[in-house]
């Protein structure tokens, strides 16, 4: 089985296409084809550029482009460079984080709109019932006068002091 530097450049060769023409075609620097065709992936600074070139020069040269990101990615596997890359934290992600991403895709223009439109319906409705409170009858104003009934008397209670004695 063939690298896929060796792919490209012998699909290059029996298209009869110099490095030039292929630059000139996928906008990618020679140097850097140069280095694809080696199989020298130190060159590049991340492998998302790698799989970019090597795609858009696979799709020029008319290969089957699945077969050959496959391969790639079993070559870039196999540095120390490209071989995974590295976790962006440690940390697991919780509610706090999922909540700050879904309020990052917010549209704020219509959920303003939105929070304003329900501030209003909130005002509306606290006003409609302090309203209704002000101008509902007095559930105490129809009753009838209630007279005192004391409890029967069974000792328990001490008795009233009797009124003082008027001084002459």
């Amino acid at each position: 089985m063939s690298t896929v530097a060796q792919q490209l450049q012998l699909a290059r060769e029996a298209q009869k296409l110099t490095v030039n023409q292929v630059a000139e075609v996928t906008k990618i620097r020679t140097d850097h084809l140069r280095a694809l065709e080696e199989g020298n992936f130190d060159i590049f600074s991340a492998p998302v550029y790698i799989r970019g070139f090597v795609r858009s020069y696979a799709t020029l040269l008319k290969l089957d482009v699945p077969s050959v990101m496959a391969d790639l990615d079993g070559e870039l596997r196999k540095t120390d460079k490209f071989s995974e890359p590295p976790p962006l934290s440690d940390q697991r992600r919780g509610i706090l984080d999922f909540l700050t991403l879904q309020l990052s895709k917010l549209n704020w223009r219509i959920a303003l709109i939105v929070a304003i439109v329900l501030i209003v319906l909130g005002v509306f409705y606290f006003g409609r019932a302090v309203a209704h409170r002000r101008n509902a009858p007095n559930p105490l104003a129809n009753l009838p006068p209630a007279t005192y009934q004391p409890a029967q008397q069974s000792g328990e209670t001490a008795p009233l002091p009797s009124a003082p004695a008027q001084r002459r």
